[in-house]
């Protein structure tokens, strides 16, 4: 049996919910999962169908935080055949009694920007706390094992595990059809994934796209995503007059999304460091990679595990505008970016649940 106390799950969408989602499916297949997790819209839909048991809580976050803790303590006491027990953040750990784990092979994932707390602050301290009950401390890439260390998180405890990533999807013919039609005849076809923030670096983007219309008056850059920036980032579209180059998606069925990953030529994310907030890892990156599509990312961060320089993508300076944009010039020369996708899908297999739940089995 394995136990999964998380924060962040499916059908609720983002990188963690992917992670954590992932994470339950592919242990499902080494034996029976148990999942406690918050409730989030449609969950008793995703759980009707999950191979996972899902116990929910809801109600207001702080009781809820300790109602959850209550129960994983309680389930944890009453089976004997608790094989590992993973928690998604630190968070998640704090109000678990240390002793009822202490025998038990238990993880807890790290991602850089919920660690990035000045050493010996009151959060620091928390999360070196929380971290000390766990036996395997899980960072998603180099760097975040390095700033793991840099704020007192004891080195041996920790293991590096890249996210794992779902194998490729055949794209229906009705997706595909959108996708075509959305990107029309354009070259080069430039897609982002990702929330709209201030770390993930769209208005950097935006400013190459408007340059790059010169070199490539064909271009065409797909948005999927949400966020507080999305206003911003409409009125800077309109003052650089980049309306027809430039398209913003919200609410995009998974099945499109792929599709659209798929027909693009290039995924582009030169993410930064703002303020506390910095990529840890960047599973997009892989899951463009396992649809032959190469990448930029930005050199902060922990892009560089997902994208190997010159192999299957670049590396950019995303607070430098003539960096992204030489970049991309770069990724689109002698036909490059045909390059970069075949060798970015033969190292996405590197990554698929199959290989990357094996390395948590072995730690067990």
């Amino acid at each position: 049996m394995f136990v999964i106390s998380t924060r962040n799950f499916p059908p609720e969408i983002g990188g963690m919910q992917n992670l954590m989602g992932g994470l339950a499916n592919a242990l499902v297949n080494h034996g029976p999962v148990k999942v406690f997790a918050d409730k989030s819209e449609n969950f008793d839909k995703y759980d009707k169908y999950s191979k996972a048991e899902i116990e929910r809580f809801g109600g207001i976050k702080l009781l809820r935080k300790y109602r959850k803790a209550n129960r994983v303590t309680e389930y944890i006491k009453n089976n004997q055949n608790i094989r590992s027990v993973f928690f998604d953040h630190w968070k998640s750990v704090e109000k678990i009694n240390a002793s009822i784990i202490q025998n038990i092979p238990s993880f807890c994932l790290i991602h850089s920007k919920e660690i990035n707390h000045s050493k010996d602050s009151g959060l620091n301290k928390r999360v070196i706390n929380s971290l000390d009950k766990i036996k395997f401390v899980i960072a998603n890439s180099n760097f975040t094992k390095n700033l793991a260390i840099k704020i007192g998180i004891r080195e041996e405890k920790i293991h590096i595990i890249h996210p794992g990533h779902d194998e490729s999807m055949k794209i229906e013919n009705s997706f595909q059809i959108e996708s075509e039609r959305l990107f029309k005849d354009s070259f080069p076809k430039i897609l982002t994934v990702a929330r709209l923030d201030k770390r993930k670096n769209h208005q950097n983007v935006l400013m190459c796209i408007r340059n790059l219309k010169e070199k490539y008056p064909k271009i065409k850059y797909i948005i999927i995503g949400d966020g507080e920036e999305k206003r911003r980032l409409v009125s800077l579209v309109k003052e650089l007059k980049i309306e027809n180059e430039v398209l913003f998606l919200n609410q995009v069925d998974q099945k499109l999304k792929i599709a659209l990953i798929k027909n693009s030529n290039l995924f582009l994310m030169p993410s930064v460091i703002f303020k506390k907030s910095v990529e840890g890892f960047g599973i997009s990156f892989i899951e463009a990679a396992s649809y032959g599509v190469g990448s930029i990312g930005g050199k902060d961060g922990g892009a560089s595990d997902a994208i190997r320089h010159q192999e299957t993508g670049l590396i950019c300076d995303g607070e430098d505008i003539n960096s992204i944009y030489e970049n991309i010039v770069k990724f689109f020369e002698n036909n490059n970016y045909r390059i970069y996708g075949s060798n970015a899908l033969k190292f996405s297999e590197n990554f698929t649940w199959k290989k990357i739940v094996k390395k948590y089995l072995d730690l067990i």
